[in-house]
C-alpha cells in the first residue's frame, strides 16, 4: 500500500501492529483491519478572485464500513496529502469503536491554504469539491464535519450542494453546520469541552488539585482555546499557549479574554503584550501540571520528549506523539496520558448526537447534549483506565485495544464477503 506513503500513516500503522501483536490477530486479518476500504482523489478546479483557475488536490479516505456509515473531518491545510488523510481515517476507525458510535472512520479534504483565500473562493473550492465528492458521502453512506481550516460555513457550503443534488433538505449529511440549519447546540465546543472533561477526571485519578495546577496548550484554534477556557472555568491557571504564528507565556497565568481579543484582532497569540514571546518547542517543555497539544500531529518525539515536563499529557491533537516518544513515555509513571483518540472524542460524539437529531428532526437541549457527552467519555475513560490497570498496559495501549477489538468483533461476526 505504497499509496499510502507518509510518516503519518506509519506512524498509525505501527501504533496498530503493537496493539495487533498483543491482541494476537491473526495475520490473516491484519491487512483487512488496517488499510483503508477505499481512497478517492479528485482534481479540484477553482476561479481565483482575479480570474485566473487553479486546480487543487482533494482527498477522501474511509476506513471501514462495517458498524455503519464512516464519519469524519474535512481538513483544508496546504501540506495535506493522501497517506496523512489515511492514518487519521484509521484512527478515527479506532476513536469511534472505543466510544461505541455506529460508525467507520473517515478523513479527507483538499491542499490549499484557505488563510490565503477569500471568502468567494473557499465557498467555490468548497461546492466544487462536494460535488466531485457525491457519489462517495451520505447521510448512510460519509457524513464529513469540521477539521483544521473549515468551519460552520463550510459544512453549509457543503450540506447546500448536496441538497441541490439531492432535490430536498439533506441535514443529516454532514455535521457542525450551524445551528440554524440543522446543526446541534454545543457542537463547535464539543471537543475541546471533552478535552476538559477528561482532564479533569485524569486530575481527580493522580490526585491534582486543579486550583493549584498549571496548564500549557499548543494550539489556541477552536479545539485549544475551548480547552483553555474549560480549565479556566475549573480553576487550571494557564500559563502558555502558541500557534503557528508563535506562543505566550505568563507564569501568573494568561487572561483568557484579553488574550482571546488579542487573537481575533491580530489572528494569533504571537505578541500578546501582557504575556513573554516563545515558540512552540518552548510551549512543549514548558514545566506545567498539564500539557495539551492541540495543533498538529507528531509534536512529541524522541528529539524532545526528554524534556517533557508535566503530569498530565492531554492529547486534544491526532497523533501528537510519536511511538518512538511513547516508548520513553511508558518507562515514566509521572506522566499521565490520556491519548488522542479518547482525549479529543468529544467532537465526534456531539457530531454523533447531531446526526442522530437531524435524522429524528427532534432536537436536544444543549444541557442535554452535554450530559450525554459528559457519560459517553466517563464511560471510555473508565473502561480505558481499568484496562490500563488490569492488564499493566499503557493507557494509549488500552484505548487501541479497546477499538481495534470492537472493529476485529464485527468483522468477525459479519464474516468476508467472497
Amino acid at each position: 500500500m505504497h499509496v499510502y506513503d507518509h510518516p503519518t500513516f506509519h506512524m498509525a500503522c505501527q501504533q496498530f501492529d503493537l496493539v495487533a501483536d498483543r491482541l494476537d490477530i491473526p495475520a490473516n486479518d491484519r491487512d483487512r483491519l488496517k488499510y483503508p476500504k477505499r481512497a478517492l482523489t479528485v482534481a479540484v478546479p477553482v476561479r481565483r478572485d482575479d480570474g485566473k483557475v487553479e486546480v487543487f488536490a482533494g482527498y477522501r479516505v474511509q476506513h471501514h464500513l462495517t458498524l455503519g456509515p464512516t464519519k469524519g473531518g474535512m481538513r483544508y491545510h496546504p501540506d495535506m496529502t493522501l497517506g496523512e488523510v489515511a492514518a487519521l481515517a484509521m484512527w478515527m476507525s479506532w476513536k469511534c469503536a472505543l466510544m461505541n458510535l455506529p460508525y467507520g472512520g473517515a478523513k479527507g479534504g483538499v491542499a490549499c491554504d484557505p488563510g490565503h483565500m477569500s471568502a468567494g473562493e473557499l465557498e467555490r473550492l468548497t461546492r466544487r469539491f462536494t460535488q466531485e465528492l457525491i457519489p462517495f458521502i451520505g447521510p448512510q453512506v460519509d457524513i464529513p464535519a469540521p477539521d483544521l481550516g473549515t468551519n460552520e460555513q463550510v459544512m453549509a457550503w457543503m450540506m447546500d450542494t448536496y441538497s441541490v443534488h439531492a432535490g430536498h433538505a439533506t441535514p443529516a449529511v454532514v455535521t457542525g453546520k450551524p445551528v440554524a440549519i440543522g446543526g446541534s447546540l454545543g457542537r463547535r465546543e464539543a471537543t475541546g469541552r471533552g478535552v476538559g472533561y477528561l482532564i479533569s477526571r485524569a486530575m481527580d485519578t493522580i490526585g491534582l488539585n486543579a486550583s493549584q495546577a498549571t496548564a500549557a496548550v499548543q494550539g489556541f484554534g477552536n479545539v485549544g482555546s475551548v480547552t483553555a477556557f474549560s480549565l479556566a472555568r475549573y480553576g487550571v491557571k494557564i500559563i502558555a499557549v502558541s500557534d503557528a504564528l508563535g506562543g505566550t507565556f505568563n507564569a501568573g497565568g494568561l487572561d483568557l479574554v484579553k488574550l482571546q481579543e488579542h487573537v481575533t484582532r491580530t489572528r494569533t497569540v504571537a505578541n500578546f503584550p501582557e504575556g513573554e514571546s516563545i515558540i512552540n518547542e518552548q510551549l512543549l517543555t514548558t514545566p506545567c501540571d498539564i500539557l495539551v497539544p492541540a495543533a498538529m500531529e507528531r509534536q512529541i518525539t524522541a528529539a524532545n520528549v526528554h524534556r517533557i515536563q508535566c503530569r498530565i499529557l492531554a492529547e486534544g491533537a491526532n497523533g501528537p506523539t510519536t511511538p518512538e516518544a511513547d516508548l520513553v513515555l511508558d518507562q515514566r509513571p509521572d506522566v499521565f496520558i490520556i491519548p488522542d483518540i479518547l482525549c479529543n472524542a468529544g467532537g465526534v460524539v456531539v457530531s454523533y448526537f447531531e446526526w442522530v437529531q437531524d435524522l429524528q428532526s427532534f432536537f436536544w437541549t444543549e444541557t442535554e447534549i452535554t450530559d450525554k457527552l459528559f457519560r459517553l467519555l466517563e464511560s471510555a475513560f473508565n473502561q480505558t483506565l481499568t484496562l490500563s490497570r488490569k492488564q499493566k498496559i499503557s493507557m494509549r495501549m488500552a484505548a487501541l485495544s479497546l477499538g481495534v477489538n470492537r472493529v476485529r468483533e464485527a468483522k468477525k461476526l459479519r464474516g468476508l464477503f467472497p
